[in-house]
């Protein structure tokens, strides 16, 4: 259904996308993808699963591009793949797909990731997770960064530009916005809310750990223990793939 959304309900055009996407899961294989593997990106908490869902009961991912802490493109990446992963496999029961809460906090030229790999971000994310983002604000962005977005809005498909939202504090129309989309009360001072925003690694890690137990026994992969930075290993039981498949 999404990507026959995504490509207009053209059977023919839906069919080679979802080709396409099989053949890049089956090279890249982003649901083998372990925390452990790509923790280091996440040290600052430049992307999370927040801890609570917008009105919808959907998924919430929170990007903090001003505390982005390495330069490798290929591991920001992978990173964020692990974190698409993870949301979808968090998605509550009938539900397709996920919010982001985008905070610019700190941004600056410094701390942008170039345009090409923002191209790359867009382009897996259009071509693989499509119809997978309901909605993604961009809270106070600085001022530079609207050349940046020109730049990069060209690699974006016109339904995909229709679900980025430019959200300012003092904009009331923009305040009434995020009031629709997120309960105020669970919502992060850092985007109007009356919550606070605390990133805790070690704590974080832990929660992914436990995903990713999950996601072993959904996809039926045997795995090896490992550590998770507390010294606690953890043992995923992995369902079988006949149980899977029924």
């Amino acid at each position: 259904m999404r990507y026959l959304e995504a490509r207009n309900w053209n059977v023919d055009k839906a069919r080679k996308m979802l080709e396409e996407t099989l053949k890049w899961r089956s090279t890249y294989k982003p649901e083998e993808i372990r925390w452990h593997e790509v923790a280091h990106e996440g040290e600052t908490g430049k992307v999370s699963r927040a801890s609570f869902h917008d009105r919808q009961g959907r998924t919430v991912l929170i990007l903090r591009p001003g505390m982005q802490n390495t330069t490798s493109a290929e591991n920001n990446i992978r990173h964020l793949v692990y974190l698409l992963e993870n949301a979808i496999i968090n998605l509550s029961e009938g539900q397709e797909q996920m919010s982001w809460l985008i905070d610019f906090t700190g941004f600056s030229l410094n701390t942008s990731v170039p345009i090409r790999t923002a191209r790359d971000i867009i382009y897996i994310l259009q071509s693989h997770y499509p119809e997978r983002l309901a909605i993604a604000f961009l809270y106070n962005p600085p001022r530079f960064f609207e050349a940046f977005y020109k730049a990069v809005r060209y690699f974006l498909d016109p339904k995909t530009a229709q679900k980025v939202k430019f959200v300012y504090p003092k904009n009331k129309d923009s305040v009434e916005m995020m009031q629709l989309y997120f309960d105020i009360e669970n919502l992060p001072n850092e985007f109007g809310g009356n919550a606070t925003l605390k990133y805790d690694h070690e704590e974080f890690s832990r929660l992914m750990a436990q995903d990713d137990v999950i996601t072993a026994k959904f996809w039926g992969i045997d795995e090896k223990p490992y550590q998770i930075g507390n010294g606690h290993s953890v043992a995923p039981e992995p369902a079988p793939i006949s149980q899977q498949a029924g």
